[in-house]
């Protein structure tokens, strides 16, 4: 009688113990979810990096976008997160400085956010500011020429949201909404935005031929005699089409904007900014940290006859002494036909990167 007893009591403690359990995790476990990696990716990169602590999954993913295009996340309910980064810009901006909800402008450029989770430098930023996507995230909604909003009110916002609730307890098996998770969700969308569809990735999958025009291009790229671009752009080896480093790339004598240097605080990176990816140019103009160039003619032109030096000067940038590489003008054309290859024309169209219905 006395086992029985003692049985009977180890199961009802067992049962409340799972009990407890399954309320803490809300009842609902999120499905693990992966990104589409192109092909080409596959074999030339490492994987994506995602944090331990902030796995993908599909009610994360889904919870992200939607917040992504939310403009319930700004003071005034009129700007999300789209709103500077468009799908059909190359999730860029092509006005030369992103306009915030007072009329502001900002005093950067809007950085393209592609393939991001092959970013294993972990900076983020023109100049590096933020070490997570995550981290990332959490600017632009207290920036006062941005969003100008604050967390406590975004959280409060959208914590009265029955559906918001819902999701952020599928998605984190949680309803306290909190902006730690709110980051969360948005940089596990982000790190699904892959550009990998270019007339350049069909060419080396061997579904596509490259003109001669673009095919003189990349040899031009290459040459460290001409184009000399690889050092900092990558090169067929490195679909990403950037290095992740930071560079002074021959702009300004003196700086106003000391970019890398202004968040380190060390003189020796005044002027260094984060080289951009070479992907999507057809639809990111204008270009450089600050837009300063319009057209891509004259981002050619820069490098070919333009570079100025100053103290922190690139070594890479080797031919500054003569203002440039010093392009011929059939090189130059044939330099932007290479490029505008780089432009993936299905990014802008792929419904998972478009607002939620």
């Amino acid at each position: 009688m006395k086992l029985n007893i003692l049985l009977g009591c180890l199961i009802l403690l067992f049962a409340s113990c799972k009990d407890d359990t399954d309320d803490n995790q809300g009842g609902y476990i999120p499905v693990p979810a992966s990104i589409d990696i192109p092909v080409i990716f596959n074999t030339l990169l490492p994987a994506p990096s995602i944090p331990v602590d902030n796995p993908l999954t599909e009610e994360g993913i889904a919870l992200g976008r939607k917040l992504f295009f939310d403009t319930a996340l700004s003071a005034d309910n009129t700007l999300s997160c789209a709103g500077c980064h468009r799908p059909t810009q190359g999730f860029s901006d092509q006005q030369q400085f992103s306009i915030g909800i007072t009329g502001e402008q900002g005093v950067r450029n809007s950085m393209p956010l592609v393939n991001l989770a092959w970013n294993t430098t972990n900076s983020f930023n023109w100049d590096g500011s933020a070490q997570t996507i995550e981290q990332q995230i959490l600017g632009p909604v207290t920036n006062p020429v941005e969003m100008n909003n604050t967390w406590e009110n975004v959280v409060a916002t959208l914590s009265v949201d029955a559906d918001y609730t819902l999701e952020f307890e599928q998605a984190f098996s949680t309803t306290l909404i909190t902006k730690e998770l709110v980051t969360k969700a948005i940089a596990q969308f982000i790190r699904t935005i892959v550009s990998g569809d270019s007339k350049f990735d069909r060419h080396l999958r061997n579904e596509a031929t490259l003109s001669p025009l673009e095919a003189e291009g990349l040899a031009v790229f290459l040459d460290e005699d001409r184009g000399d671009c690889f050092h900092c752009h990558g090169s067929p080896s490195n679909p990403l089409w950037t290095d992740n480093d930071f560079h002074n790339n021959g702009l300004d004598e003196t700086f106003t904007d000391l970019g890398l240097g202004q968040f380190t605080g060390d003189p020796n990176q005044f002027g260094l900014f984060k080289s951009g990816s070479l992907r999507n140019l057809a639809y990111t103009a204008p270009y450089m940290h600050d837009g300063r160039f319009e057209t891509l003619d004259e981002v050619i032109n820069h490098y070919s006859e333009g570079l100025v030096f100053s103290e922190t000067i690139d070594p890479l940038m080797k031919s500054v002494a003569q203002g440039g590489v010093q392009l011929s003008s059939e090189d130059k054309a044939a330099l932007k036909a290479f490029l505008l290859s780089l432009s993936d024309p299905n990014l802008a169209n792929n419904p998972a990167y478009q607002g939620p219905n």
